[in-house]
């Protein structure tokens, strides 16, 4: 496990890992409840089944052929019929992963059958509503907010993949009536899945994650109407979309409905945060505008200055992309030869392409790779034979 998740590593850990100060042991099998089992719920799920401790897993989803298709693979054991089936009395920890203000429905609808000593979580991107909810119900003290912030351009349980949260931050989320043994236990959770907890007031959560991700997707769709609104008639600005344009706009094919989501919840956070960008947009057109250099310079001077200080990791609201460029010839078969000999060394390409336009870009094929590791390595494999790789 990485040296930093071992810090939040606690005796009374859900995976019962065993450290120096490590005094008990929770009991053998413990029941986990996931109400929905999508991408991020059915990852969770297989994450857990890495472990050989016997843990019972549970799910109910509204397309139940998914729960279905996790029994047939071995990570759920049982599948709840409906949201009200006692057995969920038995979950010691129970996950909430609908669509944000579906989680406050179903939490509203399983408040009988959560027993006293049970965690209730979540996986949603937004906190506020589904905090509310608890303190509403009087189990604000039994529920801790969980935002696994990791993702696939993917959805639904067949995407979901047993390392999707491995080194990827975890926030972990509580109110002012929360109870310091639930948090410490999901915050060794989610370290006991090799994610990276970090916790905050769940406010400052919908703030934060507005800033670096609903606000970028909002822009990012914008600058694609943008294109559209303005292109002529032969499609010139799309036929020449390619480099810096596709990677800033990438994030405008995710979901619709899951975006429609975000934004109904955390509204205002968005609107205040969009409306800091406008103002900042109108003052770099400003610059622009009457030719001031100096501001010009500054403004993209500070830009780069700032960004060259992000922490370089797979970990964030906005999923990173392994990206290799390389420079080939126009001959039959190069493309061929490349992904054969990737695929030699058991090396997945998630995307493949030739790359038109390269003013910010060099090499004319672009392949992009599930892992850091996987770039590295195919860097390495590719330029012992021969090859460019930019």
């Amino acid at each position: 496990m990485h040296s930093f998740l071992t810090m939040f590593v606690q005796h009374d850990t859900m995976f019962a890992m065993k450290t120096e100060n490590s005094q008990t042991q929770l009991p053998e099998t413990r029941t986990i409840a996931f109400l929905g089992l999508g991408l991020i719920g059915g990852s969770i799920a297989k994450a857990i089944r890495r472990f050989p401790r016997g843990y019972r897993l549970i799910a109910w989803n509204p397309h139940g052929e998914k729960v279905d298709a996790a029994i047939a693979e071995g990570v759920i054991d049982k599948k709840l019929p409906s949201l009200t089936d006692p057995l969920l009395k038995e979950a010691d920890l129970i996950y909430l992963c609908a669509p944000v203000r579906k989680n406050c429905e179903n939490l509203e609808t399983i408040l009988p059958l959560i027993k006293d000593t049970a965690i209730v979580t979540d996986i949603g991107s937004v906190k506020t509503n589904i905090h509310e909810t608890a303190r509403r119900l009087g189990i604000a003290n039994k529920f801790v907010g969980g935002h696994p912030m990791a993702g696939s351009e993917r959805s639904g349980y067949y995407a979901s993949k047993e390392r999707l949260l491995e080194n990827a931050y975890y926030i972990i989320t509580a109110s002012e009536d929360a109870d310091e043994a639930r948090i410490r236990r999901m915050t060794a959770f989610a370290a006991g899945i090799d994610a990276i907890p970090i916790r905050m007031d769940y406010r400052e959560h919908d703030r934060v994650v507005a800033a670096v991700s609903h606000v970028p997707h909002v822009i990012a769709a914008s600058l694609v109407h943008l294109v559209e609104d303005s292109d002529n008639a032969e499609h010139l600005m799309k036929t020449i979309a390619a480099g810096g344009f596709k990677d800033i706009t990438r994030i405008a094919s995710s979901s619709t409905q899951m975006w429609e989501e975000i934004c109904m919840s955390n509204g205002d956070n968005i609107t205040e945060l969009l409306q800091n960008y406008i103002d900042a947009l109108k003052t770099v057109q400003a610059s622009i505008s009457s030719r001031n250099a100096g501001d010009i310079s500054a403004f993209f001077a500070g830009a780069r200055e700032y960004r060259d200080s992000f922490v370089e990791a797979s970990s964030g609201p906005i999923k990173k992309v392994y990206a290799l460029h390389i420079d080939i010839a126009d001959e039959p078969g190069v493309i061929a030869s490349v992904s054969t000999l990737l695929a030699v060394h058991t090396i997945n390409i998630r995307n493949i392409g030739i790359t038109h336009n390269r003013e910010v870009e060099r090499g004319a094929l672009r392949i992009e790779l599930e892992s850091d590791e996987d770039a590295q390595t195919a860097r390495k494999i590719l330029t012992q034979h021969g090859y460019t790789v930019c």
